[in-house]
């Protein structure tokens, strides 16, 4: 089976916006594939604020969160392999789901790491 833990993302996202409650996202930003700004990170992790008036082009799906921000005026496209997400909370009250190193499960040895595979893109077709 697949893992929840993209599921539950989604899930605890949607109810936090429909409590009014800024969703934000707790990254462990170490790990391959991570795209945040490094500037922003703290003890190998970063917070990031991605209710849909502060992010654009917000997208999650099993592998992966990507989105577009800015940080300081200057935008910036970030890509979050799901295994590198710790929490999903509310600002204003940090209710929501946190998730442990438990939940992160060693890749099976018939199937490819999600890790290794490309990063989300876009590509011109003519």
């Amino acid at each position: 089976m697949t893992s929840q833990k993209p599921y539950l993302i989604r899930a605890i996202y949607q109810w936090l916006q429909d409590n009014q409650v800024t969703p934000y996202l707790l990254v462990n930003a170490t790990l391959d594939g991570v795209q945040v700004p490094i500037e922003y990170i703290n003890d190998g992790k970063i917070v990031l604020n991605i209710d849909p008036d502060a992010v654009n082009n917000f997208h999650a799906d099993n592998e992966w969160i990507s989105f577009s921000a800015r940080f300081s005026g200057k935008q910036m496209e970030l890509f979050i392999p799901i295994i590198a997400v710790l929490a999903i909370y509310g600002k204003e009250n940090n209710e929501g789901m946190f998730f442990t190193d438990d939940e992160i499960s060693p890749p099976s040895p018939t199937k490819p790491s999600s890790l290794k595979q490309k990063r989300p893109g876009l590509k011109i077709v003519k």
